[in-house]
């Protein structure tokens, strides 16, 4: 991480000095960064006499003192609150009275580091995101004593940097590690109640939700030593905020050392670190599919229907299901028992399909069965659903689908962030994007698919696991009816 900043701020025009407390690591750090310039010359995306020049300006040194005439240190080693303020004790002593120190912690409070200072307005966190040359984020971080002035300079030395800053207020995980707490532990919370399989989850949400990554995918490439530590930071920063609950899969996992890709196995296993991805099962080859009846309460009604059209299905439209029709319903967050109790259908013939995303817009479609959902129903809808080519997962029931529950997570934690004025809605939604790669900000996922349908998903979750971890977000509440993209929130 010190490098990928040394880099950078050397690219921007800074003179740059290098320290490590382990003889011959600043030096080989250097090295390894004038390489990286030579690549880019070779590359074309940069000429020689700007890698020339860059490399004059990055220098390795012996000692702290080097460090004593510059104007910015950053402080980049191990997540340990008494590390980091022996070093900045000692970086203090050494500086001027009017120089910056920064730290890049992604987990500890920039305000508890900076009580063991005696200058803590000339203090602020600065937290890059690995590879810093690629990704274009600093999060900027006040301590609670923190100059304001400082935070709009360091700002200005980011966009120097060719990156986005966003100003996070000293909470837990500050933006990007507390906003994608939903992706990765609703996910496992899936897994743990055996609604699907590790695989099963990471493909749905990549052609379902549009996410480039699986959230088992990603835990595998960030390494569980590094992932489940910042859920139980998190976690218990928060007083044990039930949103946030981590989970037992990840830290039996991590006591194995299944960590990921760096140990060739991890939720999938690597060969040539190449995930070898258990083969999705091809539909199933059916005599006849039955007639279809729609649920009248069934979301994407109308949607429904043209899908089944399409699909060449033979569609009753009465009041209620023939004897021997395929009964399918569209719940938002409710499971599919619940559906068939309330509605008076036959469970044994009653299958959920998710339509909270758009079907034109989804490359797999979802069912859902119920306990005692009968295979020949389960295989004719599987078997219908896949007609036209379409990738097709049935999962087992639960309150709402994968997909409902995992967004609906990821944009409720969003709201509270909001809630707390974290940060700005702007700056979340451009923090979520850049930092964790996903297809829309938070706020324009739950625009995308619906507020009012997240509110519906959150609180039938609620009813059917009475767990607080799904309780609505009072931001999203009260914003639900009119939309929370940033033409309709203050900053």
């Amino acid at each position: 991480m010190g490098r990928g900043i040394a880099q950078m701020m050397a690219q921007a025009g800074s003179r740059v000095l290098l320290h490590d407390a382990q003889p011959g690591t600043a030096q080989a750090a250097c090295q390894s960064i004038v390489q990286q310039w030579q690549h880019m010359v070779e590359k074309n995306r940069l000429d020689a006499e700007q890698a020339t020049a860059c490399a004059a300006r990055l220098q390795a040194v012996d000692t702290l003192a080097a460090l004593a005439g510059c104007d910015l240190v950053v402080e980049a080693i191990v997540e340990r609150l008494d590390a980091k303020q022996a070093l900045l004790r000692e970086l203090e002593a050494l500086l001027r009275p009017d120089a910056v120190l920064a730290t890049n912690t992604s987990s500890l409070s920039v305000t508890a580091i900076a009580a063991a200072l005696q200058r803590p307005q000339r203090f602020a966190g600065l937290h890059f995101f690995n590879p810093v040359p690629v990704m274009k984020l600093v999060e900027v971080v006040p301590g609670l004593r923190t100059d304001p002035a400082l935070c709009t300079a360091l700002a200005e030395q980011v966009r120097a940097l060719g990156h986005t800053p966003v100003l996070a207020q000293d909470t837990p995980g500050f933006i990007v590690n507390h906003a994608g707490r939903g992706f990765t532990t609703e996910a496992l919370r899936i897994v743990g109640e055996g609604v699907a399989d590790f695989a099963t989850v990471d493909r749905i949400l990549r052609d379902q939700a549009g996410f480039k990554i699986g959230p088992f995918e990603l835990m595998d490439l960030t390494g569980l030593d590094v992932s489940h530590p910042v859920m139980e930071s998190v976690y218990h920063q928060y007083h044990e905020e039930p949103r946030f609950r981590p989970s037992v899969i990840t830290a039996q996992r991590l006591a194995g050392g299944l960590l990921g890709r760096k140990t060739g196995e991890g939720f999938y296993r690597y060969d040539g670190n190449v995930a070898q991805v258990p083969e999705e099962a091809s539909a199933p080859v059916v005599d006849s599919i039955p007639p279809v009846w729609v649920s009248p309460r069934a979301a994407r009604r109308p949607e429904i229907y043209q899908m089944l059209k399409h699909l060449g299905a033979d569609i009753e439209t009465g009041a209620a299901p023939s004897a021997g029709a395929i009964i399918l319903v569209a719940p938002l967050g409710f499971d599919i028992t619940t559906v068939a109790v309330v509605e008076r259908l036959d469970p044994a013939r009653t299958i959920g399909i998710d339509m909270l995303v758009e079907e034109s817009a989804t490359r797999r479609r979802v069912l859902a069965t119920n306990p005692v959902t009968r295979i020949d129903i389960r295989d004719a809808a599987h078997a219908l659903m896949a007609r036209d080519g379409k990738a097709v997962s049935v999962v087992r029931d639960s309150g709402g689908f994968v997909t409902q529950r995992v967004v609906a997570t990821i944009v409720n934690i969003a709201a509270d962030i909001c809630q707390q004025r974290i940060c700005t809605p702007r700056d979340l939604e451009a923090a979520v994007t850049l930092g964790l790669g996903y297809p829309l900000g938070p706020l324009a996922m739950g625009d995308r698919w619906g507020p009012t349908n997240i509110l519906e998903v959150l609180f039938n979750l609620q009813t059917v696991y009475g767990d607080p971890r799904y309780r609505p977000s009072p931001w999203l509440r009260r914003r639900g009816a009119i939309g929370l993209s940033l033409q309709h929130v203050e900053e």
